[in-house]
């Protein structure tokens, strides 16, 4: 596994917000943390066993920042062949997430409740995913704030580490500075280079749903990006 970095003067790109965390969202953790959640083992000394955790062998599609899990959930429905990591640092929305799979029965989907860069460095192995997806991240609009945007070079290193030749990043937003910025780095990422099926930022792919974020968004008069690109 490579060696994770130090965490001690990280930047965060995330703001604990949590909000109300309501009764059955905590109840979501009682009775649904066993089926579908995973805890980061910081004594691990090997990536993450997939096929052992979804109990098969399937293509791995890590969601960052899922949000409520609408997406989530819709995309572990419309795609059963493939497994869905998500990652959110909000407990309320894992909460939220966790009660609509179990209410829907859906077994294709764990999470972790925890900062991505940490997954992604301690627990996925490389190479071992076939998407990632991040969509309408904190856009960390005023400039002072911008250095703390998750799409950086140095993350999108990191993802193209975890991700197999040929696989695919889908990145969303809907601040026009953000994806100007999304353009510029994926543009000098040596690692990643635009889907020629889905070359148009403003043509929403077919898998993605109109999300509660989106929508939030396309009512105070805000666009939408979509940047496809493949792994090299």
């Amino acid at each position: 596994m490579d060696e994770p970095a130090s965490h001690e003067r990280r930047i965060r790109s995330f703001v604990l917000r949590q909000g109300r965390f309501t009764p059955a969202q905590q109840r979501a953790f009682d009775e649904h943390w066993t089926r579908y959640g995973i805890d980061v083992d910081p004594a691990a000394i090997a990536p993450r066993d997939l096929d052992a955790l979804f109990g098969r062998h399937a293509p791995r599609v890590l969601e960052v920042g899922f949000g409520n899990g609408e997406q989530l959930l819709h995309s572990a429905r419309a795609e059963p062949a493939r497994d869905f990591i998500g990652v959110e640092v909000h407990r309320p929305g894992v909460g939220r997430l966790m009660n609509a799979l179990a209410d829907a029965g859906v077994d294709n989907v764990r999470l972790y409740n925890h900062d991505a860069v940490e997954v992604l460095e301690r627990e996925i192995a490389p190479a071992s995913l076939a998407e990632v997806r991040i969509y309408f991240p904190d856009p960390w609009h005023k400039k002072r704030h911008n250095k703390r945007r998750l799409v950086q070079p140095a993350f999108l290193a990191l993802l193209a580490s975890r991700v197999q030749a040929g696989g695919r990043l889908h990145l969303a937003t809907d601040w026009a500075d953000y994806a100007e910025h999304m353009r510029d780095v994926l543009a000098a990422a040596p690692d990643w280079r635009v889907d020629a099926g889905h070359a148009d930022p403003a043509v929403r792919p077919p898998w993605r749903i109109e999300t509660h974020f989106e929508r939030r968004g396309l009512r105070l008069g805000h666009g939408v990006w979509d940047f496809v690109h493949v792994r090299t």
